[in-house]
């Protein structure tokens, strides 16, 4: 169904470090898929989990005793959590202070009703940092329109929706589990045939997008995470209530109740998936 795109002189595995990524790298260690990255780059929030940097650290031993070992670059433009809780003095005129709305938290509006804001989590913090450094591995020069880069996303064939063109001209992206027509189950079938532990779910703590069933295992499996993603909660909403430029009270849980407080003990299996859609394609691979 999808083919190959053509050779670049580079190419780059974006890695997520969850299901999806974290299959590519290791194949692309094995020689089961090439050609061989240049490098694996890891665009890091300061927010995942702590099993995503353990998980991390396993990657790196893995494929650094690899017959085909490439480099694991981790790079981050800094706390996406200190900048969703800080609080912005207006400059052109005196004012209230503002706050930047950069999570898709949902809204409770003074009405009553349910809304969601506006993000840029994913861009900023994943897409543009992977970006920039390609742009400094790869030796782009300013306009230019060669395509010399070929990205490599995580996404398999059972997310196909997520898939998005480049939206930088000398960047190509592929998709190696969609060519190979593998589901996220394959992928966790093919790890668990050669040994592999099963790697975390890939994203924010506090993530908007997480279904019930994320939360839950969260808040069971990894407590003190969970404790992370209630504090920021209560952060953000004490944040939003010294602004003007929002008049509702955001919460992480479409329910618009306290994290803490939601119950987790009945799973609508039919729940939407909310990574599905993700703009970028680049959280929770």
């Amino acid at each position: 169904m999808f083919t190959t795109p053509p050779p670049t002189r580079f190419n780059f595995l974006s890695l997520g470090a969850g299901v999806q990524s974290s299959t590519l790298a290791l194949m692309a260690a094995r020689g089961e898929i090439g050609p061989k990255p240049d490098a694996a780059i890891f665009a890091d929030t300061q927010a995942e989990p702590a099993s995503v940097y353990r998980w991390l650290d396993y990657l790196e031993a893995e494929i650094g005793r690899s017959t085909f070992s490439f480099p694991i670059i981790r790079i981050t433009k800094g706390s996406l959590t200190d900048e969703s809780l800080k609080l912005r003095e207006r400059v052109k005129k005196p004012g209230p202070p503002w706050s930047k709305s950069l999570i898709p938290a949902f809204i409770k509006n003074p009405d009553g009703s349910r809304g969601i804001l506006g993000r840029s989590c994913t861009y900023d913090y994943k897409v543009k940092t992977l970006i920039k450094q390609q742009r400094k591995m790869a030796g782009i020069k300013r306009g230019q329109k060669e395509v010399t880069v070929t990205s490599w996303i995580g996404i398999s064939m059972d997310e196909i929706q997520r898939m998005k063109p480049s939206r930088v001209a000398w960047v190509q992206h592929r998709w190696p589990l969609v060519e190979l027509e593998m589901t996220r189950n394959h992928c966790l079938e093919w790890m668990s045939k050669r040994g592999y532990p099963k790697p975390p779910r890939s994203a924010c703590v506090y993530c908007p997008f997480h279904s019930d069933k994320e939360w839950k295992r969260l808040r069971d499996e990894e407590p003190e995470e969970f404790k992370r993603a209630v504090a920021f909660e209560r952060d953000l909403q004490a944040v939003k209530a010294k602004t003007t430029n929002m008049k509702g009270i955001p919460f992480l849980h479409s329910s618009l109740q306290p994290l803490d407080q939601v119950s987790l003990e009945m799973i609508d299996p039919r729940q939407a998936n909310l990574f599905g859609n993700e703009c970028e394609g680049m959280c929770g691979v």
